[in-house]
């Protein structure tokens, strides 16, 4: 309808606590807020996403998660095989 604004797209995480301690949990929580803040414009506007951090990713560095969200985003926005 005509004047109805989209809603912004927005994320979500869920860190359990089978990646680790809570300064570990808030750790993973930080890095993934900040980047999913530089990919938001990848995604239809809208969007909502829900992104769950797997064990293993208490023990990621930076760059490791980086890597780890594009292939996930590249699957969701059907750039991969799934």
């Amino acid at each position: 309808m005509p004047g109805e604004s989209v809603p912004p797209t927005r994320a979500g995480f869920v860190v359990s606590k089978a990646v680790g301690v809570a300064v570990i949990r808030n750790k993973v929580k930080r890095r993934l807020r900040h980047l999913m803040r530089e990919r938001l414009a990848l995604l239809p506007p809208g969007s909502l996403v829900v992104v769950r951090a797997l064990p293993g990713a208490g023990d990621a560095d930076h760059a490791q998660l980086a890597r780890d969200l594009d292939v996930a985003l590249e699957r969701l926005l059907g750039g991969g095989a799934r």
